[in-house]
This record gives structure tokens, sequence and C-alpha cells, in this order.
């Protein structure tokens, strides 16, 4: 269909085209951030004066946080709920949807290197007017034929078949790097939504761990709040007795009756508390709240170490930090996009195919047609649009650059505040077990003197209501403390570092893989 010479032309035109091209826009060097040599809080100096056996960090050698970090926590019925999250969180899942989204737009970007081959068979039968003669009428009489002048023909027309196989080719060499830019762009923001991802189930996993620890703590104040009003009951049936006796008055039985109701009316809103950490549990999971409860069971675990590495290591643990840095390539790429609107742009064309009357001759030599084309394009006045759009692609990519910066600094902050806040709970828990302890011997200090009438019941009161208020206290402390190593596991980067995140290779690639 097309000769040699001309398959010859193509051929050099592309070479040429190869060798001319180029690539436009400023080369990507990803920002530097002063990094310090440790954690302050994670220091040994942090723990002069500590209470001894007081929280202190993991060396990471020791036990380094791997991809399921919640199992520090020894809890298995923790671990099974991480699994389920895992599977039917939707968040994650539409998290991931918009991974493999933004995996389908490099695709998108990748088809404009190839040429465009179109193809419009089509097939017509036509008859043309017996009315478009020229213009005389055969006449026939008894001695002859004759003809008049502008009378109509009586001819009928004729019929005819087109049989058409065209092909069209088009194609715009990649000349200065603009869809080569374009194709990093789209590469680099599926890293982005990659490390979205990524972050969005290590949020979602320590809102399960931190919702768990909060309901265990229910479970631990309802506890301790039922061996109070056990304790309340006993008080009140000994004043009633006493008051039976002649030994105490009506004024003490009034008082333990106010105290054990009031105890009474607390304790039942903890359940309250402890329906709305269920539900949140079953809606992290993928489960209706409705079909969904856990047993009863009291905080008893005990805080782990968790391994603090050295800042510089941080910067590849956080996927919020990883986004930030694939944000700035993103950037990067858009100036090369604009930046090659500067240059012109070269269109190459071709079509051909086979025309006839008949299918038989329809893929024969004289049946051919073709024709081959070029075609340039360059701007030559556009009032500053292109100058104006590679300005705001640059100050994007400094604001891109500004805010990856602002992450890693909120990353060493957000590390530094957590351990320090999961030490000085350590301390205070030993601390307030002290003060338990303490309430716990007035309260039996003060019912011993009741019991022998030296003293009023209120004393009695006073203590139950210090004994109840340091347990809770301890509670509380305790519930903080879990859901504070769960917050510095997080701003660690839980189980999760940069090798993770998808390469070009993999985010280019056509197969799509499954959660």
């Amino acid at each position: 269909m097309i000769s040699r010479c001309q398959i010859t032309l193509v051929a050099a035109v592309v070479t040429a085209v190869t060798l001319v091209a180029g690539c436009v826009g400023p080369p990507y060097v990803k920002p530097e951030v002063d990094t310090p040599s440790a954690f302050k809080e994670g220091s040994p100096t942090a723990y002069v004066g500590a209470d001894e056996g007081a929280w202190q960090p993991a060396q990471p050698q020791d036990a380094a946080l791997k991809g399921k970090w919640w199992e520090v926590f020894g809890e298995p019925e923790l671990n099974a709920l991480e699994e389920q999250l895992n599977i039917n969180n939707q968040n994650i899942a539409q998290f991931f949807q918009n991974f493999m989204a933004a995996r389908a737009q490099v695709g998108i970007a990748r088809a404009s290197y190839f040429p465009t081959v179109t193809a419009g068979p089509s097939a017509t039968r036509t008859h043309s007017s017996g009315a478009l003669g020229s213009g005389v009428t055969t006449t026939t009489g008894g001695t002859g034929t004759g003809t008049s002048p502008g009378s109509i023909a009586s001819t009928s027309g004729n019929t005819f078949n087109t049989l058409q196989m065209p092909f069209d080719v088009s194609w715009e060499p990649d000349l200065f790097g603009r869809i080569r830019n374009t194709v990093r762009e789209a590469r680099y923001a599926a890293q982005v939504s990659a490390a979205d991802l990524e972050n969005e189930r290590l949020t979602e996993q320590a809102s399960l761990a931190e919702f768990y620890f909060q309901l265990r703590g229910q479970d631990a104040l309802q506890d301790l709040y039922n061996e109070t009003l056990d304790a309340q009951r006993k008080s009140l049936q000994l004043t009633r007795v006493l008051l039976e006796t002649g030994i105490d008055s009506p004024e003490d039985v009034a008082q333990a009756e106010v105290t054990l109701a009031n105890t009474e009316a607390t304790a039942v809103g903890i359940a309250t508390n402890r329906a709305i950490y269920e539900h949140a549990i079953a809606t992290l999971i993928g489960k209706p709240a409705s079909d969904f409860s856990m047993p009863v069971k009291a905080l008893s675990t005990p805080v782990p170490t968790v391994p603090v590495d050295i800042p510089s290591k941080l910067l590849q643990r956080r996927p919020d930090i990883a986004a930030a840095e694939r944000t700035m390539a993103q950037a990067n790429a858009l100036i090369g996009v604009e930046t090659a609107a500067y240059f012109p742009t070269l269109d190459l064309t071709a079509s051909g195919g086979f025309e006839a009357a008949a299918i038989k001759s329809l893929f024969t030599a004289p049946a051919r047609f073709w024709s081959l084309g070029a075609s340039a394009s360059q701007t030559i006045l556009d009032g500053g649009l292109r100058k104006a759009t590679v300005r705001q692609y640059t100050a994007q990519f400094n604001a891109d650059a500004a805010a990856y910066r602002q992450s890693v600094l909120t990353a060493f902050q957000q590390v530094e505040d957590y351990i320090a806040t999961v030490r000085v709970l350590s301390q205070q828990i030993e601390r307030q077990k002290a003060a338990v302890a303490a309430a716990r011997r007035f309260l039996d200090f003060a019912t011993s003197r009741y019991e022998t009438g030296i003293d009023p019941y209120l004393n009695v009161i006073t203590a139950q209501t210090t004994l109840l208020s340091d347990q809770q206290t301890e509670v509380t402390l305790r519930v903080n403390e879990m859901t504070a190593a769960v917050q510095l596991i997080q701003a660690l980067g839980g189980g999760w570092d940069v090798s993770q995140l998808p390469s070009d290779a993999e985010v280019t690639r056509q197969n799509v893989a499954t959660r």
C-alpha cells in the first residue's frame, strides 16, 4: 500500500525526531532537612531521677517494630480485631481504590507515547437518478426515430457499490519531554496515593488500638465501681444495724443511702461510654454496631517498651512524610510539563486503505490509496500565559517543599511528645499506686473506728470517696499510658518503611493487585 520509499521517509523522520527530542524542566532534587542526632526525650539523661522501673524506650536492635506492630501489646483479642480491620475497613478500601485509580492514570499518560491508529470500514450501495440525463428524449414515429431537445430522458439511472477499508495513523513525538514529564507526574501521583493509603491504614489501626484500650479501661472502671458498691452496701447494712441497737443515728443511715445512690448513678454511666467504644470498634472492622459485641475484660496489659530509632530513620518510616516528598516530585514534573509549552509540537499523520466497487477487488493493488503528512505548531503570542503557568507550578513546588519540611518537624515533635508522655505517665502511675494503698489504709482505719463507735460515719464516707477517686485516677492514667504508647508507635510510622512504597515499575504495571 505504501511504497518502500515512503516507509524509508517515515523512518528517517522518526529517527530525526528521536535525535532532536529532549526533556525540559528542572531536575528533581529532594530538599535537605535538619535532623537531630537523637531524640531528646529518649536519651538516658531524660530518665535521671525517675522511679525505678519507670518506662524507657527500647533500643531498636532489641525490638524493632514490624508490620504487625500491635502484637507488641501481647493482646490476642486486639490482634484478631486488627486483622479484621485490615480486610474490612471501608476507609482503607476507599483509599485503596483511589490508589488503583491513580495507577490507571499512569496508563492513560503512557498512551500518549504511542501512535493512534483508527479504522473505519464502510460499504454503500448507490443508485443515481435517471432524470439527470442530457435533456433529449428519444421518440419513435411511423417512418423512423427522432429526438426532441429539452425533453426528459427515459433512462433508469445507474446502481453501483462502494467498499472502503481506510486506516488512519497519527502520532505526536515527544520532542521536549511533555509526555515524559506527564508520565512522571502520574507515577509520582500514584506513589502519593500509595503513601496516603498506608497512612490511612496506620491511622485506622491506631484508632482501633486506642478504642480497644479505652473500652478495657471502662471495664476496669466497672469492676472498680462494682467493688465499691459492694462495700457501700455493706456499710449501709451496718449503719442500719447500729441504728436499731441505738448506737448509730438516722443521719448516718441517710448519709450511707445518699452515698450508695450517687455511686450507683455514676456506675450506670460507665455502660454508656463502653457502648460507644464498642460501636466505634465495630465500625472500624466493617461490621454493623448492632451485630457486634465484646466480652467484659478488665485492663491488664502492661505498657510495652517501644523501640525508638535515630531521628533520621523517621524520614524513611512515616508514610505521611513519604507522601509529602512524592508530592514535591509530582509538582516538579508539572513544571517540566508546562515548560515544554514554550517549544513547538510536531504531528505526523498517515492514512491509507483500499477502495473498490466489489469485494473481490477490494484488496488488490489498484484499490490502494494513501497519504502522508506532517505539521508543526508553535504559539507565537499568548499574553504571558505560559510564563505565568510556569511561575504558578514553581510556586506550588516551593509550597510543597515547605509542607514537606513542616511534616518532618511535626513528626519529630510528635515522637518527642509521646516519649515524654509515656515516661511521665509511668511515673505518675507508680505514685498513684502508692496513693491508692494509702487511701485503702485510711478507709480501713476509718471503718474500724466507726465500728467501735469512736468516729462518726462521715469519716467512712470521706475515706470511701477518697479511695474511689484515687482508684479512678489510677485506671485513667493506665488507659492514657496505653493510648500514648499506641500514639508513639503511630508517630514512629508503625511497622512501615519507604522501601514498601511502590516503585515506578510497580505503579506502571498494568495488572491490578488485590488488597
